[in-house]
């Protein structure tokens, strides 16, 4: 029988380092994250071999990736192909959500 699971992000193990904060809820063919960044954090470049969208709760994120420079703000979504480069530089402290989607196999 299907089941569904309902979490608090609160609830979830937190994984910190120093700059950022880590929260994630594992599904069968997903994972959704929430993470909070602190401001002056640089992401360098770097991809992932997962389909990824990210999508801004708060704070201002100015991305480079392959399609130019992308000033990031609430409410916005970006979606990134499987090995889409992309940086980062956090102008403030910022909340995202991640969608991680795994690669086809």
């Amino acid at each position: 029988m299907p089941k569904a699971d309902v979490v608090t992000w609160s609830d979830l193990p937190a994984q910190t380092d120093g700059e950022a904060e880590r929260r994630e809820f594992l599904g069968a063919g997903a994972s959704l994250k929430h993470v909070v960044i602190k401001a002056g954090t640089s992401a360098p470049r770097h991809s992932h071999a997962h389909e990824q969208f990210v999508m801004v709760v708060e704070g201002r994120v100015l991305l480079t990736c392959e399609a130019g420079p992308v000033d990031l703000r609430p409410g916005m979504v970006i979606r990134f192909d499987p090995d889409a480069w992309h940086s980062a530089d956090f102008v403030e402290d910022t909340v995202l959500v991640e969608v991680n989607l795994p690669p086809a196999s």
